[in-house]
């Protein structure tokens, strides 16, 4: 979307003001009117992204139409950047909320921020403003709220307040737990994680505890070492040899090498054999080499493997894409440690290559390999020479023992909290106040919606 087709900025909208404007096309065609906003809520108390919106159309059905596609809010209609749009039903995800069916009429409480007004009371939503952020996408930042009448007081002023002055809107505050758990399951494994140790303590241990073996392990590889000591502690022992287990070998074994001896022995020895066994030989290098970086469980072919076989192997969707960038080619066993390393295939070069050719026939057997002692910046070195995202590990007797990829060396070159910067960076989109010249009430803007809030007794349907 070009600049100049934007809603200007400083634009703020309140809700119940464009709920049952016409929403037109480019050329001004008729599609439908607004029913309703969806909004995507946190974990935490940012402001939730608007989404998009419901449409009805004339023939009744209801469908979403993506914010991105709308290129002006107008005092009579909205228009969008192009006519074409989905007929698909709109149907509600877990994660989302619409704002005039579920946020309007909503009680929450102001939190305490030293003022009269905000004491801690409980107040009732009457509207919401959506507002652009520094990304461009859009967000509710302001609530229209009204403090709860009773039989005996009379019928108190609208204020409206930043999104972060009112608690009990967070994903957490609305959803149990059998609810965040289908949205986690929406979710990326790094974005589950951050969301995980953001939860209260009570609310993570019984998502964790929902939680699958497979599901966790991937969870635990995404987060920081403390955190996944705090989450250790909570399961029992047995619980947690089954989560090591469906982690990968790497990242378990990082995670053992953080705790005391006698727990990571006693922890190894409950494990199966065969899953602890790449463990303890990961366990025998320094966490800052390529043996302590490495993945025991690339992918491997014998030197009569066909090309269709290779590319069958790297089609599978559960393998991580550093890993499924290259095969490597060995003489049997093809299991870590390996019998003697031929050399390797890049998957670009598989791809150009027929079927039933023989993925020995196009080795790369000029690159050079690493070796497991080599240090991270013996590594990083290698990566960049080579353009790589994966290479192997071969030892002094010429044996495959794994293969390093680039997330590996980038975790262990990021500084240790990383990982929370990483979640802080999703607050970037807040709402930006020094330019929505002040609280918006009673104004209207030319060519625009107005500004002020409904009460709740006004909204259209």
């Amino acid at each position: 979307m070009s600049r100049d087709t934007l809603p200007r900025v400083g634009t703020r909208v309140f809700v119940a003001r464009i709920v049952g404007l016409a929403v037109l096309g480019p050329d001004g065609e008729r599609i439908g009117k607004v029913r309703d906003v969806v909004a995507a809520l946190r974990m935490d108390d940012s402001p939730p992204r608007v989404l998009g919106l419901v449409v009805d159309l004339a023939t009744r059905r209801r469908i979403f139409v993506p914010m991105l596609r709308v290129t002006g809010v107008e005092a009579g209609a909205i228009t969008l950047a192009t006519g074409s749009v989905s007929l698909r039903h709109f149907a509600q995800r877990p994660n989302e909320i619409l704002v005039v069916g579920q946020l309007l009429d909503a009680t929450v409480r102001m939190r305490p921020s030293g003022e009269p007004a905000d004491s801690g009371e409980d107040v009732v939503v009457v509207d919401a403003a959506i507002e652009p952020t520094r990304t461009r996408d859009w967000a509710i930042g302001r609530l229209a709220v009204r403090a709860r009448r009773s039989r005996l007081t009379r019928r108190a002023e609208v204020r409206v307040v930043p999104w972060r002055a009112v608690s009990g809107l967070s994903l957490t505050d609305r959803q149990g737990t059998q609810g965040l758990l289908a949205v986690f399951e929406t979710m990326r494994p790094a974005d589950v994680a951050g969301a995980l140790i953001a939860l209260p303590e009570k609310r993570r241990h019984e998502v964790v505890d929902a939680l699958d073996d497979e599901r966790l392990a991937d969870v635990f590889e995404e987060m920081t070492e403390a955190d996944q000591r705090v989450l250790l502690n909570h399961l029992d022992p047995e619980r947690a040899a089954d989560v090591l287990e469906a982690m990968a070998p790497d990242d378990a074994a990082d995670l053992l090498g953080e705790l005391p001896d006698a727990e990571s022995a006693a922890l190894l020895a409950m494990m199966e054999p065969e899953e602890s066994a790449p463990v303890r030989r990961l366990l025998r290098y320094s966490s800052d080499t390529a043996g302590g970086l490495m993945t025991p469980e690339p992918v491997i072919l014998r030197p009569d493997a066909t090309v269709a076989e290779g590319l069958a192997r790297i089609r599978n969707p559960d393998l991580p894409p550093a890993l499924a960038s290259m095969v490597f080619v060995c003489r049997p066993p093809t299991e870590t440690p390996t019998g003697r390393y031929l050399g390797c295939a890049h998957a670009q070069r598989l791809l150009r290559e027929a079927p039933f050719d023989l993925v020995a026939g196009v080795l790369d057997t000029e690159m050079e390999h690493l070796d497991p002692d080599a240090v991270l910046s013996e590594i990083a070195r290698y990566f960049a020479a080579y353009n790589l995202v994966a290479g192997p590990v071969v030892d002094a007797e010429g044996h495959l023992l794994g293969a390093v990829t680039v997330d590996d060396v980038l975790d262990h070159l990021l500084p240790d909290d990383w990982r929370d910067h990483f979640a802080d960076d999703d607050r970037d989109d807040e709402p930006r106040d020094d330019l929505n010249g002040g609280d918006g009430l009673g104004a209207r803007r030319d060519g625009q919606a107005d500004t002020h809030p409904r009460s709740a007794g006004s909204r259209r349907g």
